[in-house]
């Protein structure tokens, strides 16, 4: 099993779902990085569990530094930050730890580690893990707010409703994200939203679930990010998005859409703004060649239907080897989509800011250290 990511920045998982503890060390980090720990703490908050529209397991998730902080700063050695579980209902699973259930990964784990998985929750599959990930990423963006990078992720799509677009000029979207920061239902419309809200609790009723998608926004990145081939920032960000339990798509501007165009309307056209070359539009989502063009980043992320449901389904009890019908205990979400924003902004900061210190070194890292080369070389014209 393999849970690390990184190349400038090192960045590595640890623990089950219903383990004494879940965790993240990460290695790369500059010393004298200074960390909010109350920030820290808040960004926990907007993964957490709340009301009806979520699981009932009620975790502190308080982030406990093991290592790499002292007197307010970074050390330079790996951080190591620990997430204590508390609310573990592990008998929830011991009736049904053989009967395999539906879009989870029990059987592909039965298959590849033979039954000595723990199949508790998930184990080392469950979207508790993204618990540490949030705690990595709170790090990352403390780290990119100090260079003037926001990252904002809204729901622009759950059970049918559509959320308002993300503004086209870069000094809205960036009010935009400020706002989604202090939202607690990440929606832009507020209208939307509760009609969102009204359509993941008719799923809960039901013992059903939904799906959606995320728009994730990035503004203030410099140009001159990304190392094409196989470390293009689509790629990259693209590995990490992926990584994150329920995602099934990723596109990055106007994606697929992109697909049923003309290169006359696909095309950015350039132009000169304030002594800056931008382009027109952002349909390429801030991205050329796999390098960034200092457009907004847009990238959105297809998030499937919550697989643990409450309705009977179809399946096989793999130790016996015959048909079964499963019907789940324990505690699960609707939706996990209000939730997984905050796991898509922490991954996405994590590979900017492995992608800018692969272009601009360690110390690009610490606050005061120049943002450097946003104009490329003088080329003498």
């Amino acid at each position: 099993m393999t849970s690390s990511i990184g190349d400038s920045i090192h960045l590595s998982l640890f623990g089950e779902s219903h383990g004494p503890a879940i965790g993240v060390v990460i290695d790369g980090l500059a010393a004298g990085i200074p960390l909010d720990l109350d920030q820290l703490q808040a960004q926990m908050e907007k993964r957490r569990a709340k009301g009806r529209l979520s699981t009932a397991r009620q975790e502190g998730d308080q982030v406990e530094i093991q290592s790499g902080f002292f007197q307010g700063h970074t050390t330079g050695s790996p951080l190591c930050l620990l997430i204590r579980n508390q609310q573990q209902h592990s008998r929830d699973y011991e009736a049904t730890k053989t009967l395999l259930r539906p879009s989870h990964a029990d059987f592909t784990a039965f298959e590849k580690y033979g039954g000595f998985q723990d199949y508790r929750g998930g184990g080392h599959f469950s979207g508790r893990i993204t618990a540490p990930l949030v705690a990595a990423g709170a790090v990352m963006l403390q780290i990119l707010a100090a260079k003037g990078i926001r990252v904002g992720t809204h729901i622009a799509r759950c059970a049918g409703v559509d959320d308002r677009p993300f503004p086209s000029g870069e000094p809205q979207l960036t009010q935009a994200i400020a706002a989604l920061d202090q939202a607690p239902f990440p929606v832009l419309d507020r209208e939307q939203g509760d009609a969102m809200a009204a359509a993941i609790e008719a799923a809960r009723l039901e013992g059903d679930s939904v799906g959606g998608v995320l728009e994730t926004a990035v503004t203030g990145l410099p140009t001159g990010v990304g190392e094409p081939f196989f470390h293009s920032v689509e790629s990259v960000l693209a590995s990490l998005l992926f990584s994150v339990p329920a995602v099934k798509g990723v596109e990055f501007g106007l994606g697929f859409a992109m697909s049923d165009l003309r290169g006359s309307q696909a095309n950015d056209p350039f132009q000169m703004d304030g002594g800056r070359i931008r382009t027109a539009t952002n349909h390429n989502g801030g991205i050329n060649g796999g390098i960034t063009n200092g457009m907004p980043l847009l990238v959105r992320t297809a998030v499937k239907p919550t697989p643990s449901i409450y309705k009977p389904q179809q399946t096989v009890d793999y130790a016996r080897r015959e048909n079964a019908t499963l019907v789940i205990q324990g505690r699960h979400d609707p939706a996990i989509i209000h939730r997984a924003r905050v796991v898509v902004d922490s991954v996405v900061a994590f590979g900017l800011c492995d992608l800018c210190c692969r272009r601009f070194g360690t110390l690009w890292q610490l606050e005061g250290f120049p943002r450097a080369f946003d104009r490329g070389p003088d080329l003498g014209v």
